[in-house]
């Protein structure tokens, strides 16, 4: 029988976790990406990491540690994705932090702006961050979170005139800004000249009625849209990290689906 342990293949007779493992003191035992203590079957294909609680693991089995609570198969189609995400405010900063710890390959962040105070009551970032270029501050978090990602900066303000040159190698384009003025600037440049690329945008999570109003719609084949669909911030009422962080959940989830063929057109 040949199943996979940390990441490595293994040759083996034992046909349950605690043959295979027979100390479960002090582990942490996941099969198949599900964590158990119970003596489960193992057939072969399955795929079982074994970590040691309070110690840092060796760098040749960490990657697989990482991604062992991913569904079988999961992990290997996300790492060689390429995802973009233009704005790295509440939307952005989070969805770049849910796919990096999805695994996702390379990540491609684009954002012309510095980190400031207003930014901490619903953005990723912290004090000591304050006055860098969200691009740099973001990536330096992001490689703590994933040392395998490969991430690629713009510090760029996207226009209509470079949106699709800067865009044009990412099969899946992430809208987080703020502005609508922007955001119908990207969709339309990507759309109109990026045909291989698919947008997933997002309008409406202000405030903080409930996140149940908050979806996923798909507008057409290339183009999905999460949020409330109406919610802006306004004189009185300001965006919070509950619904923002909500929305960006739905678009990181969505371009999830979308790498692994779910939803696709």
């Amino acid at each position: 029988m040949t199943i996979t342990v940390n990441g490595k293949t293994v040759h083996t007779d034992a046909r349950s976790l605690h043959a295979l493992i027979p100390d479960h003191t002090g582990r942490v035992v996941i099969l198949n990406g599900f964590q158990t203590g119970d003596d489960l079957p193992v057939t072969d294909g399955d795929c079982v990491t074994v970590i040691e609680k309070g110690i840092f693991p060796p760098p040749d089995v960490l990657e697989a540690m990482m991604a062992a609570r991913h569904s079988p198969g999961v992990f290997q189609k996300v790492k060689h994705a390429r995802v973009a995400i233009a704005g790295l405010g509440g939307l952005g900063s989070h969805i770049a932090f849910a796919l990096a710890r999805t695994g996702v390959g390379h990540l491609h962040l684009v954002d012309f702006d510095t980190v400031e105070p207003s930014n901490l009551n619903r953005q990723c970032y912290r004090i000591r961050d304050l006055g860098k270029p969200k691009t740099q501050a973001l990536a330096e978090q992001l490689a703590d979170v994933n040392p395998y990602l490969t991430i690629t900066t713009d510090c760029v303000r996207v226009t209509a005139d470079n949106a699709a040159t800067l865009f044009a190698d990412d099969p899946f384009v992430c809208e987080a800004f703020d502005a609508p003025d922007a955001k119908a600037t990207l969709i339309d440049a990507v759309l109109s000249h990026c045909p291989n690329s698919i947008v997933v945008a997002a309008s409406g999570m202000a405030g903080y009625d409930s996140c149940n109003d908050i979806r996923t719609r798909r507008i057409t084949d290339r183009l999905y849209l999460c949020g409330d669909g109406q919610t802006a911030a306004r004189p009185g009422y300001g965006l919070m990290a509950p619904r923002v962080s909500v929305c960006a959940g739905h678009q990181a989830n969505m371009i999830l689906r979308l790498i692994l063929g779910l939803d696709m057109p």
